[in-house]
Order: structure tokens, then sequence, then C-alpha cells
């Protein structure tokens, strides 16, 4: 199931905290910053904030430019983001400023906790239980098909923050670092121990915003485990994008791919028809740019919009065949080989049966199949 692209927010001091333990909030961003935040939000369809932050900080979570919220509010859309609420406990102070301020509420929670927040919000606020334990991905799920929900905005707390990394589910993390120690061991830090999907970060900006310097980074290691990584979206959706590039034929597939090593790193890409070639394949054209010695492929993961072929009349080897050669251990595809060419290709099979993880995603196959659309019934 597709997801909102999930944007993590946070500040933190030199040492990696997010506060220190005193009664007042402990402000690391500077004004200008403080601006950058505003404008992050009202970008957003929805802001979302676990259930501690909201008790320790009581925030209004608001986009404060009226100028900001006009364009919105002129663009078709509410005046405010969603606000959300994520509480395993139902536990929620009513009284909070969260609740009384900007536009529509949301809690996600448990099946337990939604009886205390229903009895304690009353009308404030929809509460929607996620079962006998959160569950991220059926929150995500519905926020995307139920709440139209594109783009989510993650202000914390640190909790929140691990739980969507660790479980491979954030698009980008926006971290702004202030001049400053804690240096409290009991301060709460951004993020905790535990085992994080998605390897090395990318460090796609880093910008001085006064005396702050914003970071901001993509996930785009590949991911592992039975759900895709935020990694696998990202890829996957830039093979489509290269699929979108082929020039047009009535006799093959428009298909993209990328090489993309363990550390997140790409290698190389390839489209159909690429350089002028009107047989190469979009796996082939990607994997001749890459020395078949590179010690990094055996770990590397192969995006394809289609899945690999396993037969073919343009060239000797067909494309599963070139991924083995290779040494690839994983592939990632939006979509099976239908038979408009190749009855019964098989290129998922010839793979998984070498010992390849093959993953498929869904989500992509339509736009995927959008390049192809004149070739399919």
């Amino acid at each position: 199931m597709p997801y909102p692209y999930v944007l993590l927010s946070a500040a933190v001091s030199l040492d990696g905290c997010l506060d220190d333990t005193g009664p007042d909030r402990l402000l690391l961003s500077s004004p200008a910053d403080f601006d950058r935040v505003d404008e992050v939000r009202a970008s957003a369809d929805a802001i979302l904030i676990g259930a501690g932050t909201l008790r320790a900080d009581n925030p209004r979570l608001l986009v404060n430019s009226p100028e900001r919220r006009a364009a919105r509010v002129a663009a078709g859309r509410s005046e405010y983001p969603l606000k959300i609420a994520v509480t395993a406990s139902g536990d929620l102070d009513p009284a909070a400023v969260f609740w009384h301020t900007g536009g529509e509420k949301l809690v996600y929670t448990t099946d337990r906790g939604a009886v205390r927040a229903a009895r304690a919000l009353g009308r404030t606020a929809d509460v929607v239980p996620l079962g006998p334990s959160l569950d991220w991905r059926a929150l995500l799920e519905h926020l995307h098909d139920v709440r139209g929900v594109r783009r989510l905005m993650v202000e914390g707390g640190g909790t929140v923050h691990t739980q969507l990394l660790q479980q491979g589910l954030a698009d980008e993390l926006q971290l702004v670092l202030a001049p400053l120690f804690v240096g409290d061991p009991a301060a709460p830090r951004l993020f905790g121990p535990g085992e994080y999907q998605g390897g090395r970060l990318r460090l796609t900006e880093s910008r001085r915003i006064e005396d702050v310097v914003l970071m901001r980074y993509e996930p785009t290691a590949p991911g592992a485990g039975p759900a895709p990584a935020a990694a696998d979206r990202h890829w996957l959706a830039a093979a489509c994008e290269l699929a979108a590039l082929c020039p047009p034929s009535r006799t093959a597939f428009s298909v993209g791919a990328v090489v993309v090593a363990a550390d997140g790193n790409e290698l190389a890409r390839g489209h159909s028809r690429e350089g002028g070639d009107p047989v190469v394949h979009a796996e082939e054209a990607a994997l001749a740019k890459l020395d078949p010695a590179d010690p990094r492929l055996p770990g590397a993961t192969v995006y394809s919009s289609l899945e690999p072929c396993s037969r073919r009349a343009s060239r000797p080897a067909p494309c599963a065949e070139l991924i083995l050669r290779a040494g690839v251990r994983r592939v990632v595809t939006a979509w099976r080989e239908p038979d408009t060419f190749v009855p019964g290709a098989d290129g998922t099979g010839v793979l998984a049966a070498a010992g390849v993880d093959v993953v498929l995603l869904p989500e992509y196959e339509g736009p995927a199949k959008a390049p192809n659309a004149h070739l399919l019934p």
C-alpha cells in the first residue's frame, strides 16, 4: 500500500539532546529557522507528534504566517494542516492548546487507548484505533487512503522519530544542530538504541541559518524485512521516472532501472533504448556502466520498473541472466512482465531460483505502466 511522504523534523544540541530537564522548553532553533519550519509546515498535509512531546511541550503546531495560510486556502487546501497525536495509552490532556488551535485534529491509538482518548476529548478530535498495539504501517496507510495525506511532517518526539527510522518508514530527515551542550544524562535524546534500517544516510543539503545548521538527509540505503523501506520506494520511483524518458516504441516496453549499493549510493542507472540503441534494455544499460568486478555489486540492489526479462530475441543474454552474472542478490520491481511480447515470461522465477531476493511493490505499477499504456489492452 502507498504511504505519505514522511518528513522527520527536529532540532538538537551538539550532544544530541532535544531538550534539557528544566521546567521550561529549551529553545534550540533561531528565529530564522523557526520561520523555515513554518514554511515546511505550510507545505504539509498533516503534522504528527507523539503524546510524550505533547505533554512535555504543550505545542500549538500551527502555520503562523498569514500569507502562507492564505496561499493554502487559495490552492484549495485547509487553512491549517491536519494535526495528529499518537498515543498508545490514550492518556491525553483535553486542556492542551494543541486541541484548541488550528483546524482538524486526529488521534491514533490502540484499541485500549481509544476508549480513554475518546472519553477525554469527546468531539474535539477523531480517534482511530490501530489494534492491540501501535502499527505505524497501518497508520500511514490510513492517512494516505482515508484522509488523503500525501505529505506528512513529523515533529517528535524521540520515540516517534526512532520508530519510524528503525522501521524504514521515513523519506527525509531535516535536522537542525544548535551550538550548545545540554550535558544532562537524563535529558531526552533524539534517537534511541536499536537496529536502524537504511544504513548510511545521504546528505542532500547543509545550510547555515543564523547560528544553527540545517542538515537534510535521505535514508536511501536499500531496506530489509517484509515491508518496503523508504529507500525502496525512493529508488523504485526513480526507476519509474526513468521509464518515462524512454523513446516511445510499439515493439518494446519502456523501462527504467537504477543500481544502488548497500550503503545507499547510486552506482548506475539506465533506461530502454538509451543512447539511441533500439534494443538495449534498462537493466542492461545500467549494468554496462559498471565494472563487472566492482566489489559493491554483490551487495547492491537493482530497481527496475518492470520485472527483468527472462527471454529475449534481440540479445543473447536476458536481463535476469545479466543480473546473475553481475552477482547482484536483490531486485525490487513494480510490475510483472505481461505476455505482450514474450508469453510465459518469468524473470522473477529465474532470479528467485538462483537465490536472488525479488521484491514486488505493486503500488508503483501505475507509474511503471504509464509510459506503456499504448501497448496494453
